[in-house]
């Protein structure tokens, strides 16, 4: 586990830097420190600092796996395992450098999704997909008319 409390750049942050310039600027001229964000009296202390790495690690699994549960089940579930991957960034280098690596993947899709070409596609598409829908209701209601689909004779 490189959790990296001492504030400087570590092993992770360089590597990190190394494989990815564009990492390293990605906040606008920001530069933000990877590592250990727990109050400098916790930081101090290692017992105290292992117990608080502990602690942000059991509510950081109980969100992510709570996240994971509600993948099949109503709810937000990749909303709450990003949450949970918050909560370990406040502590771990390892989730700080996922974390960026989403929002950086995220940005990307946005600005692609943003794009004119892009765009007009995906309107094309719906477009097609809605007539296609339309054209089969429109069967539908020719063959059978107002009636319920398991409620159909040939």
């Amino acid at each position: 586990m490189n959790t990296e409390s001492n504030g400087g750049p570590g092993i992770a942050d360089v590597a990190a830097r190394a494989a990815d310039p564009a990492a390293a600027g990605e906040t606008a001229g920001v530069e933000q420190r990877l590592g250990s964000r727990a109050p400098h009296f916790i930081r101090r202390s290692r017992p105290l600092h292992l117990s608080w790495q502990v602690g942000i690690f059991i509510v950081g699994l109980a969100v992510v796996v709570g996240g994971i549960i509600m993948l099949p089940l109503p709810g937000p579930g990749w909303l709450v395992i990003f949450a949970g991957m918050a909560i370990w960034a406040t502590e771990f280098v390892w989730a700080q450098l996922v974390l960026r690596w989403t929002k950086r993947k995220v940005t990307e899709a946005a600005q692609k999704a943003l794009d004119p070409k892009v765009r007009r596609r995906n309107i094309i598409l719906t477009g097609v997909g809605a007539v296609i829908i339309v054209a089969g209701l429109a069967v539908y209601l020719w063959k059978f008319g107002f009636v319920l689909p398991w409620n159909a004779d040939r």
